[in-house]
């Protein structure tokens, strides 16, 4: 099975981690595993202002942040793992690296906000929910 792990560096990450160490149908060298992790892109205004090198760095910065943990993760797994990082509208991004990756399985955590939190702010989850045609387990 080929699974994509949505990781934002937050607690929900690590749960979701937890879990997937937790549950051997998910864990093991029979499945390809993807990490990515998607940043919004930063206002166009502050981009002009700092700079395209300013914000590459800052882009690479915040991706080794959140992928460190999880690169540590597998190998203490003894898996093997590829990592992504890219800069777009989130989960949008996660959905279409889904569908046009050939993913079997999106893996990712849910911050499990209300449902007025979620119709107030929009959820991440609930919006790759509704993009993707892969299958997604949330890990809450």
């Amino acid at each position: 099975m080929k699974i994509l792990i949505a990781a934002d560096g937050s607690p929900f990450t690590k749960r979701m981690l937890a879990y997937l160490a937790a549950h051997d149908e998910w864990l093991g060298e029979h499945h390809q595993y993807t990490v990515l992790t998607v940043h919004a892109p930063l206002p166009p205004h502050a981009a002009s202002a700092v700079g395209r090198e300013a914000c590459d760095r800052y882009y690479q910065e915040e991706a080794a942040a959140v992928l460190e943990p999880v690169r540590k993760f597998f190998e203490q797994q003894g898996l093997q793992a590829q990592f992504q990082s890219k800069v777009g509208a989130v989960a949008a991004t996660i959905a279409e690296t889904a569908d046009h990756g050939g993913f079997d399985l999106v893996l990712m955590g849910s911050h499990g906000h209300g449902s007025l939190a979620t119709l107030v702010l929009g959820s991440v989850t609930a919006k790759v929910l509704s993009l993707t045609r892969t299958p997604v387990l949330v890990v809450k």
